[in-house]
């Protein structure tokens, strides 16, 4: 199960020492062959692997660590004596860097000043009184001013459970964000700062148009604010990839762009950008198992601007609600459920119930194992989902193929709004 690289969960630790550069070397010297990707059969054998740890947040403590490697070294070229080199003694001509609009260098300067830092700072008991402490670090990045206010996508994920949000300039002003609404079932997030810290913002791209192969450039933080804005490149390996996800309202299934440009803890919520440098992509998630390279993930502009767009206008998501708590049948044991057929293999388990949702009105009941949504086969919940999010809206009917005590029946319901539930 792919999961965000949240602070607040497991993190994907790349903590480096002595050992680890001398393995990494002796795999330059020696590399070993590749298998090549396989699709959705691959991401379901690693799926286990992407947990908390692989989404890109990063835990404060790892920043320090890395410190000193954030301020390399200069050393003076052989040459510089107090003297140029000049064409005549190298025997090179100098030519002119590019400067035309598609330029990585060009690109990456104009885009740096939209991607900000982001620091999770959540509720801590200490001496006896409750202080905020920071607890993760992500990224984040400036897309739209409006009057005075200026907002900023990031992934939800990385602001989970904050009791203050920390937003980090890219002059190294600090200043305090505003969560306006988050979504956690798309992994997105969007917070306020003041308008005044908003003259450079980052223009939003079509990521319909992108092809496999073309060429994408990611910005982020990864290990935390001492390596800000750094810049990785790639392609895009595929578009429109499904891949399962562990958010803290359950199983869901993102639709991501997949990308071979490096995404680390820490990189989360920042940009994937075209070779226009236009926003195309908001970087969530990547793979980490042991063997695996350049396996990372963005949501696309096409998903997170209509999510972004209503979080703004609302402050959430609305959405069909059924009203049930909902367990995979795969993860329950059999003997748990003696009177369910054996030719049930697939299905959803509920587990809750809202004792004033519409599930509960029309008699659905815990324990009750839901096989079809109107008609349609549900083996999971993250395929409930999909059907009720994607093809129904609220007021819509549908009908549940359950089994209760051995026996399958319909049941009826309206789909509620999600928003009744929030108040």
């Amino acid at each position: 199960m792919l999961e965000h690289n949240n602070q607040n969960e497991e993190m994907n630790h790349t903590e480096t020492n002595d050992t680890e550069v001398s393995q990494k070397e002796e795999m330059q010297r020696t590399p070993k062959p590749k298998k090549r990707f396989k699709g959705k059969g691959f991401l379901n054998t690693v799926g286990a692997g992407i947990i908390g740890s692989v989404l890109t947040l990063t835990v404060l403590p790892q920043t320090d660590y890395f410190q000193n490697l954030a301020q390399p070294s200069i050393e003076q070229s052989a040459a510089d004596n107090g003297q140029a080199d000049t064409s005549a003694n190298s025997g090179i001509t100098p030519t002119t860097v590019s400067t035309e609009s598609g330029d990585v260098a060009n690109i990456v300067e104009d885009a740096s000043e939209s991607i900000v830092g982001i620091v999770n700072y959540q509720k801590q008991n200490g001496m006896g009184a409750s202080q905020d402490a920071p607890a993760g670090t992500g990224s984040g990045v400036l897309f739209k001013k409006e009057g005075d206010s200026a907002y900023i996508i990031t992934n939800n994920h990385v602001i989970e459970g904050a009791s203050k949000i920390e937003v980090s300039l890219f002059d190294g002003e600090k200043t305090e964000g505003e969560l306006i609404g988050a979504d956690p079932l798309t992994d997105l997030a969007v917070v306020k700062i003041d308008g005044k810290y908003a003259d450079n913002l980052l223009e939003v791209g079509d990521s319909s148009a992108l092809r496999a192969g073309e060429q994408v450039i990611a910005i982020g933080n990864p290990l935390g604010l001492d390596l800000s804005r750094t810049v990785t490149q790639g392609i895009v390996s595929a578009v429109d990839r499904t891949i399962p996800v562990q958010t803290s309202e359950g199983e869901s299934e993102l639709n991501v762009i997949q990308t071979d440009a490096a995404i680390n803890p820490g990189n989360s919520g920042g940009a994937l950008l075209n070779s226009k440098g236009e926003l195309i992509g908001i970087n969530s998630a990547k793979i980490s198992n042991s063997g695996v390279e350049g396996l990372g993930f963005a949501i696309p502009s096409k998903d997170f601007m209509p999510i972004v767009s209503e979080i703004i206008k609302t402050g959430k998501v609305e959405r069909p609600y059924i009203g049930i708590g909902m367990t995979n049948l795969s993860d329950v044991p059999r003997h748990y459920l003696p009177n369910l057929p054996e030719s049930v293999e697939a299905g959803v388990i509920v587990a809750n119930i809202d004792g004033t949702s519409a599930a509960a009105k029309a008699g659905i009941k815990e324990g009750d194992v839901i096989t079809k949504m109107n008609g349609q086969s549900v083996a999971s919940v993250a395929e409930l989902r999909r059907q009720l999010y994607g093809d129904l809206k609220v007021g819509d009917k549908i009908d549940l193929t359950i089994f209760r005590d051995g026996k399958e029946m319909t049941v009826s319901l309206t789909l509620t709004s999600n928003a009744m539930m929030n108040g």
